[in-house]
């Protein structure tokens, strides 16, 4: 099986050169460039092939949003995770919508690391469940999305999006748990995810949800 290529583009040079130091000595993973530049990333992407960007948000420059935009222009398979800090909360929605398809923290572990490397390279998502702690969703009437979804699975969608437990939704809701789990499978069905993390970036994208 090929190596995961991966780039990293961040502008803080200890933190690059560490990150890519770590990834290389995972098996599976090589990353093939580095840079603290993202217009030298947009005029590689044609002559060096990767998977995989982990992206830093705030950068001098293009920035990690207008970065992701014009990255996935250029090449729409890549799969970018942003790196992110509690600070640029603010940025998360943007990401979303500019194609970021995972959320970690820049003081994660390398277990951590890794496991959002697979979950995205596979096709999933990922959050950091620090971030999705500090995260404060606020529930707006949507403007897009799936038409087919009911007032009650849109009312289950906010909790899910919350963290709380199908337990604990049936408790808020005064419904059996059975009947949380039936609505929790039909809503991913219908969103065409596979977890909660899918179903953040679904919600986000179709305006059921805004973080703010």
């Amino acid at each position: 099986m090929m190596d995961i290529q991966i780039a990293v583009i961040d502008d803080h040079d200890l933190f690059r050169e560490g990150l890519t130091l770590v990834l290389n000595q995972v098996q599976g993973f090589q990353v093939v460039y580095d840079t603290s530049d993202g217009s030298r990333f947009l005029e590689m992407l044609d002559h060096i092939p990767i998977d995989m960007a982990l992206m830093d948000i705030e950068m001098p420059g293009i920035n990690g949003i207008e970065l992701t935009e014009k990255a996935l222009l250029l090449k729409p398979d890549i799969k970018i995770i942003a790196l992110s800090m509690f600070s640029d909360t603010v940025h998360y929605t943007q990401m979303i919508h500019a194609g970021a398809k995972g959320f970690v923290l820049k003081k994660a572990n390398k277990f951590e690391l890794e496991q959002a490397i697979r979950a995205v390279h596979q096709g999933g998502n990922y959050f950091s469940q620090d971030i999705l702690q500090k995260m404060a969703f606020r529930y707006t009437n949507h403007v897009a999305g799936c038409d087919q979804l009911t007032d009650r699975e849109i009312e289950i969608i906010a909790l899910v999006c919350q963290g709380l437990t199908s337990q604990e939704i049936s408790e808020r809701l005064y419904i059996s748990v059975k009947t949380v789990e039936t609505h929790r499978s039909n809503i991913f069905l219908k969103a065409g995810v596979k977890n909660v993390a899918g179903l953040i970036m679904w919600a986000i994208k179709n305006q059921y949800y805004n973080i703010h």
